[in-house]
């Protein structure tokens, strides 16, 4: 790598040539790669090929024996410095052939690498053939029409000389620059970073390559074009600097494509922040003003807004129009006053002459001259013609929102304030800022769908309407999960028994979405059903456990996983079951936070009632706990989102419900959302529930109860016993179907049952005939055949009933039958 580091002298006069002017010729590209002391490492074909010696003659030895004349040490060091420094180096060099000829090399030297842990620099080069010229006028051309700027300039930084490029990007006549400097042609903020730059190459004699501005010409003062420029001293024979050498090259558009991905990098952490349409539509406005334009608004379809699927088509005018809603909307001018339309409100705006499918199928629609005066201005969008005018806008692109198939919209992009007009170039950052919000929209619409199905779906599978007859007044509170995390898998329940009894349920499944919502519904039916069969609550959570278990294993190979953000396994649930004769209240869990009572003296109590397993979990018992309850006492079953709040504080939120319910100047259905609302003051990220029960005492003059001996006799007693108490209640119109029923259960009791047996009628909100034994066995309602003498007992009572079952005590069974009141 010995040589002069400068290439072949360039100048009017012509090269040594045999064969007169011509073309240069060159051979095929040779290449080695050379080791930083010299040794060569890498030889390949074409080197073999333009110097004739083998890679086995080459490889390991050293370079200096390729040269025809004694290597110059101190060039080969300044070389090797310059391709350590990342610049490369290229130049002529005159090397040996193997048949001893001189091969005249147009080399061209790397800069240096790392090879197997060792510098190394891949030198290539094409040999040079005498028959090289280049005239003066062919310099000359290539000075001139090179699409490079080229100038030169004095010490005092005067123009002496530039190219016909350089005249063009500045717009500036030749003759007026040269014997100026460029501060004196160029604006000041432009020229004087330039003559600082050109001063130090001066000063210090070190070029300065690939300095990036954004300026303009006087061509086109409006339009911002980006240069690199490079600046490089000229020196004499004497190495004295005469002067700056200037070379200005327009990356405008690399630097519309730098700025295009940074513009669009920057929307991606601006727009889309939430699951919210509009919010997201209002983002894509406030991120482009004003980096992009000064007036822009965002309308959007009204089923995009509303959530709803793509295939419902877009309303139109009778002028062809779409009818959508103004979803975003922002200027450089506070208060937006170049709208015609506000947020919220139904617009119709497409950019004249198009129509709805502009929407559909159209591509983004650049106006670089807003020409309100035009006919289809001032016929089809008169009032916006007038705000044009009146603002001064003066330049638009509409780009249609469109994303997977889906038409979303419309986004206008305008300017005032700012002269420069859209152009070709502010195309594609349009479409890419709309782009990217679209998909932002389409996500935030798709979930807004899921969002209202599964809440519609939670409010359809939650009760409309609590009973809980004369034993119990209710009152509930629910308040779904914010809007970031969905509609979640809580749920309670009011659910009338026999005996003027009533069940409370509150239940929670773990998760949210749909599927939570649909668990729920799932659950919740089966507690009904477990609970018509008038099971003890232990019993009840037990059921509800193995039936937990059994969908578990309906599950995918995941088995317990979670899937679709929820899952089955993980269900907690409370029941209790209050009886307003006893004014005993049974109550079991799984996993459920205690009950809450609240005295008729104002005190307030958590039951230590034993926790029992989640449901799903399987193997373990459930324990019930009974309670008596004084006339009047308060009974609070809730969520666990109730308690916990942000700090996931049980003690502490178990503590505030306390003081929450304790209230007694406020009526249950004003104390339950008031509860909620002081516990929770904003959003959670898990919905709540809250049910509130007032206990009743069943009046002792609306109880008749009998014990009834072992015989026949006996039951014309107890039909002339109820008679005489239904008139005492003034219910004679039912005294001739009661005594039916009363005569058809007690035979049954004497005659198929153990003692002792009892007869109970309860008068509340329906009349309730109770006939109770020790035996455990289970009536059986029979359909006799004609020829049968028997077996139609439970026949007639279930047709003169409005209904009737059986229920088990610790002490045996209870058959019942209600009817209601006249």
């Amino acid at each position: 790598m010995s040589s002069a580091d400068e290439g072949p002298p360039v100048g009017p006069g012509p090269l040594p040539s045999e064969a007169g002017p011509g073309a240069a010729q060159v051979a095929d590209e040779a290449a080695a790669v050379i080791a930083g002391n010299g040794t060569v490492i890498g030889w390949t074909r074409g080197a073999e090929a333009l110097l004739g010696f083998p890679a086995a003659e080459v490889v390991g030895r050293s370079a200096a024996r390729l040269l025809t004349g004694s290597p110059d040490p101190r060039r080969t060091a300044a070389v090797a410095a310059r391709c350590r420094s990342g610049a490369g180096w290229s130049g002529l060099i005159a090397l040996r052939g193997r048949d001893g000829r001189s091969v005249d090399v147009d080399v061209r030297a790397s800069a240096s690498f790392l090879i197997a842990g060792h510098e190394g620099f891949l030198v290539s080069g094409r040999q040079l053939t005498p028959h090289w010229t280049m005239s003066g006028s062919v310099l000359d051309d290539f000075l001139t029409r090179s699409p490079v700027g080229m100038a030169v300039l004095d010490p005092e930084l005067r123009y002496l000389w530039i190219n016909d490029t350089l005249e063009r990007f500045g717009g500036v006549p030749r003759e007026q620059r040269l014997g100026r400097r460029p501060g004196e042609v160029l604006p000041g903020p432009l020229a004087a970073p330039i003559e600082r730059l050109m001063r130090q190459v001066l000063a210090t004699g070190a070029p300065i390559t690939d300095y990036e501005y954004l300026g303009w010409s006087w061509a086109d003062p409006h339009r911002r074009r980006a240069y690199a420029s490079s600046f490089f001293p000229l020196a004499d024979a004497q190495d004295e600097r005469i002067g700056i050498g200037y070379m200005v090259l327009d990356v405008t558009d690399r630097w519309n494509a730098r700025r295009l991905l940074a513009l669009v990098n920057e929307a991606g952490a601006s727009i889309g922040s939430t699951l919210d349409v509009q919010r997201t539509a209002q983002e894509l406005a406030d991120f482009a003003v004003p980096r992009f334009a000064d007036f822009v608004f965002v309308d959007l379809l009204e089923p995009a807004i509303g959530g709803d699927r793509r295939g419902a088509a877009p309303r139109v005018t009778g002028e062809g129009r779409p009818l959508m809603r103004r979803a975003g909307m922002s200027s450089v001018r506070e208060g937006c006053p170049e709208a015609v339309v506000r947020v919220g409100e139904t617009v119709d705006f497409v950019p004249p002459p198009h129509d709805v499918h502009f929407l559909v199928d159209g591509d983004p629609v650049l106006l670089p001259v807003l020409d309100p005066d035009s006919h289809a201005w001032t016929v089809e969008q008169p009032a916006r013609a007038a705000r044009i005018r009146e603002f001064g806008l003066h330049s638009l692109i509409s780009v249609p929102m469109r994303a997977r198939d889906t038409v979303l919209g419309l986004t206008t992009f305008m300017r005032s304030r700012n002269p420069v007009p859209f152009d070709e170039d502010d195309v594609a950052p349009a479409r890419e800022l709309v782009a990217r919000a679209a998909v932002c929209v389409d996500n935030a619409r798709r979930y807004t769908r899921e969002h209202t199905a599964a809440l519609v779906l939670q409010q359809s599978l939650l009760p409309h309407t609590l009973r809980g007859g004369t034993a119990l007044d209710v009152a509930s509170s629910y308040l779904p999960a914010d809007a970031k995390d969905g509609v979640g898998g809580d749920w309670f329940d009011v659910i009338p028994l026999s005996g003027a009894r009533g069940g409370l349920v509150i239940g929670d499944v773990v998760g949210h979405g749909i599927s939570a919502a649909a668990t729920m519904g799932r659950l919740r039916t089966a507690v009904q059903t477990l609970a018509d069969m008038d099971l003890a609550p232990d019993e009840l959570l037990a059921r509800l456990d193995d039936l937990v278990l059994r969908l578990s294993e309906e599950e995918p190979a995941q088995g317990t996983a979670e899937r679709d953000g929820t899952t089955v396994v993980g269900a907690t649930c409370l029941y209790a079951v209050y009886d307003p004769v006893s004014r005993c209240c049974t109550m079991a869990r799984a996993g459920h936070p205690p009950p809450v009572i609240v005295a008729p003296d104002g005190a307030v109590s958590f039951p230590d009632l034993p926790s029992g397993p989640p449901l799903g979990v399987g193997g373990l018992p459930f324990e019930s706990l009974e309670v008596e309850l004084a006339e009047g006492s308060l009974l609070g079953l809730y969520t666990d989102g109730l308690i916990e709040g942000p700090e996931k504080d049980m003690e502490g939120g178990m503590a505030r419900l306390a003081r929450a319910v304790a209230r007694r100047d406020l009526p249950l259905e004003e104390l339950c959302p008031t509860v909620v609302k002081e516990l929770l003051p904003v959003p959670q990220p898990d919905d709540i529930a809250l049910l509130l029960a007032r206990t009743h005492a069943l009046s002792p003059d609306r109880l008749a109860s009998w014990d009834v001996p072992l015989e026949p006799a006996a039951v014309g007693e107890m039909r002339g016993k109820v008679a005489r108490r239904l008139e005492t209640w003034g219910l004679d119109d039912l005294s001739m179907t009661t005594e039916l029923i009363v005569s058809e259960l007690v035979t049954n009791a004497i005659r198929y049952a153990s003692g002792p047996v009892r007869l109970r009628l309860l008068f509340q909100s329906a009349l309730i005939c109770e006939v109770s034994d020790a035996s455990n066995t289970s009536p059986r309602l029979r359909h006799a055949r004609t020829t049968d003498e028997g077996g139609r007992g439970l026949f007639l009572v279930a047709q003169l009933a409005h209904r009737w079952g059986t229920r088990y005590t610790p002490r045996g069974k209870v058959i019942w039958a209600e009817q209601p009141l006249p």
